[in-house]
């Protein structure tokens, strides 16, 4: 089975990120460069890039990092109600047009400080609404001409894109990637998103998931290639088992004397999140060696659950959710930068090789 495997770019002006040690060069263009080139050097396909209101835009920073390398496919998260979707579209398929097919999408629908950037759109069930009517137009705009579109948020008239995406007159198109917990978002992933991405639950709960998004989809007469699942999670590896718990403990004791910074009210509130938060409530570890200690200290999102061990017991709890049918991977640990280098180099060369019978 094959699996893409990317790092993550926090993409931030202030030091410290989820405790990285790193104190220069947060928020440069040689700061992320390197992080991307190091990706590029380690066996990474690319990485995500973080986004908020209040940090560089991930977008033109995609852009940057785009012209700078030579295989690296910069995950964008992208918001709707931040872009119009005929703008993005266009965006979109002008930078996946010069990279030649290097963009990855990332939709994300939660709220991120929207009155800052004018989206007045606060009621879950219509921002959800709004992003599957987003991903519709968006595809059909990279994929026809001379689009027309009325909907119950957007309108097009007679809209057609120069240039299209990287290899459109094939077929295809960037990547949409999509995350979300409630009912309302499995909605949107089944009917128009190419790949769910899961934060690091249990394999119980990913099989779940699974089964269901799958039955939703045959439900919707999804129209698109069958949806893909993906995993985003923090993987702490070193050499030995009992190093990386050493050092994982050492990090929880660190987390619990700092303030939370990256737990904003909106996140709380998510489904997905609290779903990280009541884990803890099952046991600090579960599975094989999920820590779930981080999610009761704030840690959100990815920072919440951790993989932890040897390379080969990380190796062997992501093949577990492989097993499952999960074959888009989203990894990161802190520091970032070495980081990169230790579990591409420990990690991928143990992941790419054929799974065990």
């Amino acid at each position: 089975m094959t699996s893409e495997f990317l790092w993550y770019i926090p993409n931030t002006v202030e030091p410290g990120h989820r405790g990285d040690t790193t104190t220069t060069g947060w928020g440069t263009l040689d700061f992320a460069t390197d992080l991307a080139l190091a990706a590029e050097r380690h066996g990474w396909g690319g990485a995500l890039i973080g986004a908020g209101w209040g940090r560089p835009d991930t977008f033109t920073v995609a852009t940057a990092l785009a012209a700078r390398t030579t295989t690296f496919q910069p995950l964008v998260a992208v918001r709707p109600g931040y872009w119009q979707p005929a703008h993005f579209a266009a965006a979109a398929a002008t930078l996946d047009h010069l990279s030649q097919g290097r963009l990855l999408v990332n939709v994300v629908s939660g709220l991120d400080h929207a009155g800052a950037y004018g989206d007045g759109e606060a009621e879950q069930p219509r921002r959800y609404d709004r992003t599957r009517e987003f991903l519709r137009l968006v595809r059909r705009l990279w994929t026809r001409e001379n689009v027309t579109f009325r909907g119950g948020f957007y309108t097009v008239e007679d809209s057609t894109l120069n240039p299209r995406p990287y290899g459109a007159e094939h077929g295809r198109t960037p990547r949409l990637y999509f995350g979300g917990a409630s009912a309302a978002a499995e909605q949107v992933a089944a009917a128009e998103a190419d790949v769910q991405l899961f934060w690091g639950e249990p394999l119980d709960g990913v099989a779940e998931r699974i089964s269901r998004l799958r039955e939703l989809s045959a439900s919707l007469g999804r129209e698109h290639a069958p949806l893909e699942f993906g995993l985003r999670v923090t993987t702490l590896v070193r050499d030995t088992s009992e190093e990386a718990w050493r050092d994982a403990e050492q990090k929880v004791a660190a987390m619990a004397g700092r303030a939370d910074s990256t737990m904003t009210d909106e996140r709380r509130r998510a489904v997905g999140e609290q779903r990280l938060y009541d884990l803890a409530r099952r046991g600090d570890v579960l599975d094989s060696c999920l820590y779930t200690a981080p999610a009761r200290l704030g840690g959100g999102g990815a920072g919440s659950t951790w993989l932890v061990g040897s390379p080969d017991e990380v190796a062997a709890a992501l093949r577990a959710y492989r097993a499952l049918g999960v074959t888009h991977f989203v990894l990161s640990d802190t520091p970032y930068r070495s980081e990169i280098a230790r579990v591409g180099d420990q990690l991928l060369t143990l992941l790419q090789k054929p799974d065990p019978v």
